[in-house]
């Protein structure tokens, strides 16, 4: 029964905001059945509305995972956003440090050229350990010092924003190249992109093997978070840190282990984004991922499984909401933010569906 109430408000949550939301488009003088055929239509044609809204819940994965893991300790954080801005430029900084030269017009300076067997998997450990030191950070801080981690990791954000900005424009940039970018990465280091191994899917559309390096990252979670010691002690911290200290867990251990592991999710999104997308580190790239994976998180109550089905959600309403945009007379792709805050909304609200549940008396018949 547990099951079904993890289950059950969050679905109430979505179809109220779609219903509020379908209001909204009619009093703007839209038709709502019409707007949402073509937000859902367009997200699940074959081959690039699948194509594109997988590729677009990849990040939102990671980064929901990222927020996840911090909340099971019992913790906010809201630097998810700083932390893959830092695991991108790290992908990006090896990619170019130690593999050959995409061109050569385009050279960086190199220590050594490692072939892409090693080249590529150094260019991953790099994006997850620079996060995870960053996401640590507010971790040892809290864990030392009591500072609060939500202070601190929205502080790091801005530091981290302009530090990779700071080193992409002055030492990473090609000469002459108009657009805050790093030059591009060794081809050793690209990541496949799912259209070479998927008939139909053609290999134009980015979606790449981060996808599935996703999928796995949601089964690690899975089994760190409960069937594993860590995993254990990381929740017992989160649900009553009092009762965990006094059963013999070390409080300050736990807080910088789940920072540390949430910083390293967040880092993930830069293997998407420079060595299965774009190929450089381009300044700005994110669209809100780490604060959009706070809302991915909070929808998913946590879970893996959860995340990842509120990461397609999301990524569903992200490409819904371009065409909504382009094929619609009054409505445009902001309805995509609003439904966004208005399941947040009832989610975090799930007493106001509670009440009316009860009496009507489904949650009993329910067992709820």
């Amino acid at each position: 029964m547990k099951l079904l109430q993890e289950i059950l408000f969050p679905v109430i949550a979505v179809v109220a905001a779609l219903v509020v939301g379908g209001i909204v488009v009619l009093i703007i003088g839209d038709n709502p059945i019409q707007t949402y055929k073509l937000m859902f239509g367009s997200a699940f044609s074959w081959p690039d509305g699948i194509g594109y809204t997988l590729f677009n819940a990849t990040p939102l994965i990671f980064t929901g995972l990222a927020v996840a893991v911090a909340f099971r300790c019992g913790l906010l954080n809201i630097g998810a956003e700083g932390q893959l801005y830092i695991g991108a430029f790290a992908a990006a900084w090896v990619g170019l440090k130690f593999g050959a030269p995409a061109a050569a017009n385009t050279v960086v300076s190199q220590f050594v050229q490692l072939p892409g067997i090693i080249l590529l998997p150094l260019c991953c450990i790099a994006a997850i350990v620079a996060g995870a030191i960053w996401g640590g950070i507010p971790g040892l801080l809290k864990a030392k010092f009591g500072s609060h981690e939500v202070i601190n990791t929205i502080m790091l954000n801005f530091i981290a924003v302009a530090l990779v900005s700071y080193f992409t424009q002055y030492f990473y940039k090609v000469p002459g190249d108009p657009i805050m970018q790093t030059a591009p990465i060794s081809p050793s280091a690209h990541i496949s992109r799912l259209g070479r191994f998927i008939p139909g899917l053609p290999e134009r559309i980015p979606l790449n093997l981060s996808f599935i390096l996703a999928i796995l990252a949601c089964v690690f979670v899975y089994l760190l978070l409960w069937k594993t010691r860590w995993g254990y002690e990381i929740r017992a911290t989160g649900q009553n840190p009092s009762a965990a200290e006094y059963g013999g867990i070390s409080i300050r251990k736990q807080i910088i282990l789940a920072m540390a592991i949430s910083g390293g999710l967040a880092g993930m999104v830069g293997i998407n984004e420079v060595l299965g997308y774009r190929y450089v580190y381009y300044d700005g790239f994110s669209a809100n991922y780490g604060f959009v994976g706070i809302a991915v998180a909070l929808l998913g109550r946590n879970h893996p499984v959860g995340v990842f089905l509120a990461a397609i959600l999301f990524a569903i309403l992200l490409r819904g909401g371009i065409f909504v945009d382009a094929y619609t007379v009054h409505v445009s792709k902001d309805i995509v933010d609003m439904l966004q805050g208005i399941v947040i909304i009832f989610v975090a609200a799930e007493a106001m569906f509670r009440g009316p549940l009860k009496k009507f008396g489904l949650l009993r018949r329910a067992k709820i």
